[in-house]
């Protein structure tokens, strides 16, 4: 039995153009991991450092905790900002220049971030990071799935997944030992030699590939000034009343609610405007390929409720157990050490077993993690180590899906759309987990540890339903 996939009578236009495609090979892809594994570590890096440090940097900065928040905020919605233009700008400079632009950005944002003299200061740097930090995932993703051979996607896929194992179990630890033993303006600092490392080998490695006007007889993708007027500020919008509605424990309020319904309202005319557009800012005809679109929307449920869970366990350590945030911290390196075996494991693994064996498994280990965790949380006097221990599952189901389920959507697309498919996975997993983040934090001011808990692991069983629908086939041979 096979899964069909809906294809479009006339395919349109993708918002990017590729180079004519050329047989991959293996020294092309392994350069290409190297590149963005760097390039990707230092991002993740940093935005664990950082959240480690907030509490440290209302001393430093001598600004309310409420004032620090919006140094995560401004990177927050900077990268949202700029996200829907990946594939546009893939198309219009290549795929090298993007990403070189995006390391630039990312790194200069890094050394104004250090030199910040006020919290303001800081938080208008950070938004600079936010800028590369946006171009980074979508540009780095594509080039992988473009080097890639189809039958080694998940191989590939899973290697540039490296940054995910190694940011989580080492953030938390060097950004307390950096703001323990030296000044904070290191927790930026750390980022210049692995930002200068990245461009380098950027330089040096990355095959070049040249925009659209030059790599064939099509004309360059125009910029979709509609497009761009509705989506990127639109889901900045969207983004920030969510972010603040978690913040505040109430998304009802004017200041969460308005932002994000005017969001919303930009985000529809987007989407209307995509439909009748020839070259839209971003693709919304991949939803027309069934694979790409239940992938979608399992990613969409999972994310939610297992990045938006990802705040409980730092608050509950140390607010609930009176824990250091050097040791919240160790307590969570093994589940990041479980996420990336997992996802070493299981993202070779879809390159030979049908999606619907391996994903709706992964998304049931992670919901019973979940699961036990909040029947467990509400014992006060429960053993960290089991915890721990369900925090792991959570994990191990979390990594069975989350690289997999990329995979699949995109294994099967043609060369030319996966500028698009990248951009857009992009968008689904950020906004997603902003809005997982938003209801959760909600949840556990309102209600609790325990409730909070319950929410995420329902998310997760939602995602059941469309894993259940992913091709029930083995990936096509050649």
């Amino acid at each position: 039995m096979s899964t069909a996939r809906t294809t479009p009578a006339s395919p349109p236009a993708a918002p990017a153009s590729s180079p004519p495609f050329s047989p991959p090979s293996s020294s092309v892809l392994n350069r290409t991991l190297l590149v963005v594994i760097t390039g990707s570590v230092m991002s993740v890096l940093d935005i664990t450092i950082v959240n480690v440090a907030l509490r440290s940097l209302t001393t430093a900065l001598a600004a309310p905790l409420e004032t620090v928040q919006w140094t995560a905020t401004a990177y927050t919605l900077a990268l949202a900002a700029v996200v829907p233009t990946a594939a546009w700008a893939m198309g219009r400079i290549g795929a090298k220049r993007s990403y070189l632009t995006a390391l630039a950005l990312f790194t200069l944002g890094s050394l104004l971030a250090a030199c910040a003299w006020s919290a303001g200061s800081l938080i208008a740097f950070r938004a600079v990071q936010g800028l590369g930090g946006g171009l980074l995932m979508p540009v780095g993703m594509t080039m992988v799935m473009r080097a890639a051979d189809r039958n080694r996607l998940g191989r590939a896929m899973a290697l540039s997944g490296l940054p995910v194992l190694i940011g989580p179990v080492l953030g938390p630890v060097l950004g307390g030992w950096l703001l323990d033993v030296a000044d904070w303006r290191w927790i930026f600092l750390v980022n210049l030699p692995v930002g200068a490392l990245a461009l380098t080998l950027a330089a040096l490695l990355l095959r070049p590939d040249a925009p659209a006007s030059a790599a064939s007889s099509e004309v360059a993708p125009r910029l979709d000034l509609p497009g761009l007027l509705t989506l990127p500020p639109g889901l900045a919008l969207l983004l920030y009343g969510l972010t603040l509605g978690g913040e505040r424990g109430d998304l009802t309020t004017p200041g969460a609610a308005l932002p994000a319904l005017a969001g919303a309202v930009l985000i529809a005319a987007f989407v209307r405007h995509a439909l009748t557009t020839r070259q839209p800012l971003l693709d919304l005809r991949l939803l027309r390929d069934r694979t790409f679109t239940v992938s979608v929307i399992t990613l969409a449920l999972f994310v939610s409720g297992y990045f938006g869970s990802m705040l409980l366990g730092p608050v509950y350590w140390q607010q609930v157990r009176g824990l250091s945030t050097t040791t919240a911290g160790l307590l969570g390196a093994p589940v990041g050490l479980t996420v990336g075996l997992a996802m070493q494991l299981a993202a070779r693994r879809i390159d030979r077993t049908p999606p619907r064996r391996l994903i709706p498994a992964g998304v049931a280990i992670g919901a019973l993690g979940m699961a036990l965790t909040a029947v467990q949380i509400a014992d006060p006097t429960v053993p960290a180590w089991r915890l721990v221990a369900s925090a792991m599952l959570m994990g191990a189901g979390a990594g069975t899906v989350l690289m997999p389920t990329m995979t699949t959507a995109t294994r099967a697309l043609p060369t030319d759309r996966l500028a698009a498919a990248g951009t857009a996975l992009s968008i689904n997993s950020q906004l997603w987990a902003a809005s997982g983040t938003a209801l959760i934090s909600t949840l556990l001011t309102t209600t609790g540890f325990p409730t909070a808990y319950t929410a995420a692991a329902l998310l997760l069983t939602l995602a059941l339903v469309p894993a259940l629908l992913l091709p029930a086939h083995r990936p096509p041979e050649g």
